[in-house]
């Protein structure tokens, strides 16, 4: 295309100057003539320029100005241009508008933010659900519109991999589920809904645990005692007796194993008001919890070793990690083949610290690595008694690393072992 316009130019140009040489030649003045000739044409030049500028300041919007030769192509390809550009901009015009249409009909609040944390656009429940009025609020940070402290920190940390439920704004009993989502340069979508519903279930559902859990407790406290009196007491005259009343003690004892569990799960869920957090030395946690774990095996045989390359602390609450390493560790003696190998490693660097509780035991299948942290999931479909366990383990785990901002890893190998890490943030290491 630029060659094509380099040889009209250069076309015109010559014939331009040739004719005037010619007409020079026969009035005997052949340089006024080509001076003469240059200077018309770039008179003409300026003068299509001048309208150029003209069109583009004052009527960039309408058709540009009529003309002919070079310039003529040169305008014909402007409005070829534009027309096209008209009919695109009307295509996304129309997707626009079909999108905010759709969005506007969602029982979800739908917020853009700009990559400084204003506000762009919001739907029509994004006004009910959080208040937001229009076109007040609009280019307002959404920090002086949405002023929960847990909202502030969830949306200046950064990490959105999970939404963040808490009450509503405008009504405390209502709650609200955020999600963040990064798009663009640098922008955020959020989406609200209203999951007060499934909140009142799960609150019914903890509550209804934690009180069948306590009304449970005496009750068996009573039928355990009682079970080791008759026990001690027995002098020999009914033998036959013996074997129930020792697998009645050792079922109950399973079931105050069960209901210990389901206690404290339902504390880690449920209790706001805690205790002051105090800095906890991992490192001199384990050799207790090692020692505690050589007597659950026993007879097994298993070697448990311990690797310390730090000595960090973390700013917590120690019964609460002791509970969760004691039941990793205490997983790992109860899965593991007898004469198994257990090592406890607690490491440090720059993104924080991480305890991993590694075996070389049966392994597990990967379709079950994401519902291993479930309440009462277990591999062993069987459930029997040799390989125990409450199925809660591992759920206590992740709550108390919930509840230091941590998270599990979990990572196995069909026969090979498992290896299960708590990963601490660098802010919680002391």
């Amino acid at each position: 295309m630029e060659n094509n316009w380099f040889r009209a130019i250069s076309g015109r140009l010559f014939w331009l100057l040739l004719g005037c040489l010619l007409i020079g030649l026969l009035v005997g003045q052949p340089a006024w003539a080509l001076v003469i000739g240059l200077a018309i044409y770039l008179g003409w030049m300026l003068r299509q320029l001048q309208r150029f500028q003209h069109w583009l300041q004052t009527h960039p919007g309408e058709p540009p100005p009529e003309a002919s030769g070079i310039w003529g192509e040169i305008f014909d390809g402007i409005y070829r241009m534009q027309r096209r550009d008209k009919r695109m901009r009307g295509r996304m015009q129309t997707v626009i508008e079909r999108i905010q249409a759709s969005t506007a009909a969602l029982s979800d609040a739908v917020v853009m933010i700009d990559k400084d944390g204003h506000l762009e656009w919001w739907n029509h429940a994004a006004e009910s659900l959080l208040g937001l009025r229009a076109p007040d609020d609009s280019g307002q940070h959404v920090h002086n519109l949405l002023r929960d402290p847990r909202f502030v920190h969830y949306f200046d940390h950064g990490n959105y991999r999970e939404p963040l439920d808490i009450p509503s704004p405008l009504n405390i009993n209502t709650w609200l589920q955020y999600n963040i989502t990064r798009y663009g340069n640098g922008e955020r979508l959020l989406l609200v809904r209203d999951v007060t519903r499934l909140h009142n279930l799960e609150q019914m559902r903890k509550d209804f645990v934690a009180n069948v859990s306590h009304e449970l407790r005496t009750p068996l406290t009573v039928v355990v005692g009682y079970l080791e009196t008759m026990i001690d007491s027995d002098d020999g005259s009914n033998p036959r007796w013996m074997r129930p009343l020792h697998q009645m003690q050792q079922q109950a004892r399973r079931m105050q194993s069960l209901l210990n569990d389901l206690l404290m799960l339902s504390r880690l869920e449920t209790s706001e008001a805690r205790a002051e957090e105090k800095p906890v030395d991992i490192a001199l946690m384990l050799p207790g919890i090692r020692k505690d774990a050589l007597a659950v095996s026993g007879e097994r045989q298993h070697s448990i070793s311990i690797d310390c390359a730090t000595q960090a602390r973390i700013m917590g609450w120690e019964s609460e990690l002791r509970s969760a390493i004691s039941n990793l560790v205490y997983n790992a003696v109860k899965y593991t083949q007898d004469g198994g190998e257990i090592q406890i490693t607690w490491v440090q660097d720059d993104r924080g610290a991480r305890l991993s509780v590694t075996d070389n035991g049966p392994g597990i299948a990967a379709e079950h690595l994401h519902r291993l942290t479930e309440r009462f999931y277990r591999v062993d479909s069987s459930r029997n008694s040799t390989t125990g366990g409450t199925g809660l383990g591992l759920a206590i785990v992740k709550h108390v690393l919930m509840r230091h901002h941590g998270e599990l890893q979990i990572s196995s190998t069909p026969g090979k072992g498992s290896s299960f890490t708590c990963v601490f943030p660098a802010e919680r290491l002391i």
